[in-house]
Order: C-alpha cells, then structure tokens, then sequence
C-alpha cells in the first residue's frame, strides 16, 4: 500500500432539521392549539484513531464528507430525527489542521480517540415551542443552523520514542532489523528506504520502545535535494535522536564530514529539534582495523566538538546494539518516572514538541512554495522561448 502522509479534505456537518408550523386538528377538540414539533439536529464529523491504518491514502482521493442533516419536525408535536454522526478513521498520530485559520484542532495519539472537527447545525423550533397566555395560535417556527464546514489539513507522525538520523546506507534499516522484529528493505544502494519504518524493540519483563527509521538525509536536504525533509517531521514526537554515522563510507569522504551534514541540515529543518537531546552511535566499527578503531571514533568526536553520549556498535554484526539498547530503555524510563513526579516536565515536552511541529509545517510548507516557484518561472521561459524570432528565421535553398 502506498504511504500517504498529507492529505487535504473538506468536512461538511449536517444542517438542524427545521421546525414544523402545526396546528392539533381533532372531533370534539376545539382550539387544539400548535403542535408543530422542533426538528433533529444535524449530524457532526468526528475523527477516530483506527488500529491497522498506517497512512492517509483513503483521503486522497475521496476529499468530501458529509454528515446527515437533522429530519424536519412534525405534527402532534413530533420531533424530527437527528442526522447520523459521520465517522471517519484516521491512522493513531494524525494531527489536525484547520487550514482556514492554521490553528491545530488536535491530535489523535491513542486508539479509539475521537476528535469532532465539525459541529451539526442545531435544531430549528416549532411552533409548539412559541404558544404563551397571550399568543395562543402562534404561526412562529425557526429553521435549523447550518453545521460546520472546515477544510482540514491531516498530517500523520508516526508515534516513536526513539529516531534515527543519518546519511544513505549509513545502517538505520540494518540497526531496527537486527534489534527488533521489523523486516525494512535493505541493500547496497542509497535511498533504499523510501518510508518510515517502525520496530518494536522488547527488553527484559515487559519494558520495550519503538524505534523510527526514516529515508535518509543528503547535503542539501534542507533545500529540496534528495527526499527532501519532508519525512523529518516524523521524528518529532521522539523523545531521543540516534545520529547514525558509517565509520567506513563507501563513497572514500570522511565520517566527519559525513556528521557534520547531517547536524547542518537538522538545524536548517528546526532549530528546536536540532537543540534536543540526541545520541552519536558510530556504526560498522567491525570494518575497521582494530589498531584504528579507537583513533577513528575519537577523530569523528572531536570533529562534531560531540559533548553528549557517544555510542560504538556493528548493526550488521549485532556488536553493541544490546549495550544502546539498554542504555536507550533506561533513559526512556527515567524520563517517563521523572514526567510523573512532575507534570511540569511533561507539559514542557509537548510544548517543544509542538514547537518542533509547526517549524517542521513551516519549512514544508517553504520548500513547496518554492518548487510551485521554480515550475512557474520555468514554464514562463519556456513560452518565452518559443515565441523568440529568432524560431521563425527559416533559410530557403533552392536547387539549381
């Protein structure tokens, strides 16, 4: 199935069913007096996290919902039937945009959460609802609202505790595949992975973490190159970064240099994000001599000025990933006991994640612009070109 992870669309909620204008018409009962019934309410769209769903695809092709509108009331003082509620599953980590106002209506982060994103209309009022000591036959009725009508945004962020950064091919698919029961694709060519990946990863007892495997960086993502940045913005949820560094690249540069452009381009991207904590795993040591190992790693430590925990592992070879990966179950456990104690500490931590979040929609939403940009001046050269002279000069040989 293809992975969708943006997707427009335009909810309509139900309109109030209108009230009725009825009068009581029955033998022996003179003046009977109104009995006009208010109608039903019209139906709302509300959102649910849906287990099994991993993408947003079902939005992009079907981009109008509506909800039932509210039955107009009737006589004998009957109320009209309200409008079905319109449900639509969503994949758990949707956000919620109204893009009207660019303000985030929620988040959906738990199975079977509901998010309404569109009030039903309310019910108009018959005339039963108008009859008082002095106005005994009122002819008085109220239509039914109209409900609400967004045009929504949907952004799906996968739901992670850990990220993975890193150049192409630099052993993030190798890394989830040796440490958990996820399968990615991988081979000996950049940009094998073209998705975000997830992988369970299980510890001793019951404690375990999911860990997130996004296409790699290039230089120049930050701009547009490659896959861009667009797939970044999943990490943002995580509460730890793994930059991933290849201590043999296969291309001849160095594992330096090779950090350095991933750092540069995560500050690019978000600022907040690049400022979180974050974990420098040095991978495939095993390729290297064993008398350089120790020189190597300090050589890439010293180039990044790296102040935080600095990790040595071989994905490929399971060497050390047991070590970081009890190292990442302790950490996470303690930042989940210290969010208890203190609720401070969380409400701080969804704030910078939402902070991280709106940088993250901000440079998307640049470099697309930017590309819509450069379409729209390449096309205008392109009829300027064709209408140049110079295309119509055309040289006449006649043959003797």
């Amino acid at each position: 199935m293809k992975f969708v992870d943006e997707a427009s669309i335009k909810v309509h909620a139900g309109k109030g069913g209108n009230g009725c204008l009825s009068f009581r018409r029955e033998k022996y009962i003179p003046k009977g007096g109104p009995d006009g019934g208010d109608g039903g309410d019209g139906g709302s769209v509300i959102l649910v996290g849906t287990e099994g769903l991993n993408t947003l695809i079902d939005f992009r092709y079907t981009r109008n919902f509506r909800a039932e509108n509210g039955q107009q009331g009737s006589s004998a003082e009957c109320t009209g039937r309200g409008g079905e509620d319109l449900i639509l599953q969503v994949p758990v980590g949707t956000t919620v945009i109204d893009e009207e106002t660019g303000d985030v209506l929620g988040d959906i982060t738990e199975l079977d959460q509901r998010l309404k994103v569109a009030q039903g209309g309310y019910h108009g009022l018959g005339n039963t609802r108008y009859k008082s000591s002095t106005n005994r036959a009122p002819r008085q009725t109220s239509p039914g609202k109209e409900g609400e009508v967004r045009e929504l945004k949907l952004e799906l962020k996968v739901l992670a505790d850990v990220g993975l950064l890193g150049l192409p091919n630099a052993g993030k698919s190798t890394f989830i595949r040796s440490v958990s029961a996820a399968r990615p694709k991988v081979a000996d060519y950049p940009f094998t992975t073209l998705v975000p990946n997830l992988g369970v990863v299980g510890m001793s007892g019951d404690k375990s973490f999911v860990v997130a495997d996004i296409p790699g960086l290039i230089e120049g993502a930050s701009e547009g190159a490659g896959l861009g940045v667009r797939f970044l913005k999943h990490l943002t949820r995580t509460r730890l970064l793994l930059h991933l560094v290849d201590m043999m690249p296969y291309d001849g540069s160095t594992a330096g240099e090779n950090a350095e452009v991933i750092e540069q381009e995560l500050a690019k991207f978000s600022p907040t994000m690049a400022q979180g904590e974050r974990w420098l795993v040095l991978n495939k040591v095993d390729l290297l001599p064993e008398d350089e190992i120790e020189a190597r790693c300090k050589e890439v430590v010293e180039h990044l000025n790296w102040q935080g925990p600095v990790f040595r592992m071989s994905g490929l070879a399971s060497q050390g990933t047991r070590d970081l990966c009890a190292a990442i179950m302790d950490h996470i456990d303690e930042l989940r006991q210290q969010e208890l104690v203190d609720p401070e500490l969380a409400e701080q931590a969804e704030a910078r994640r939402a902070e991280m979040q709106a940088e993250a929609r901000n440079r998307i939403e640049e470099l697309a612009e930017a590309r819509k940009q450069a379409r729209k001046k390449a096309k205008q050269e392109t009829i300027e070109d064709d209408d140049d002279d110079d295309d119509y000069d055309v040289e006449v040989v006649y043959a003797e």
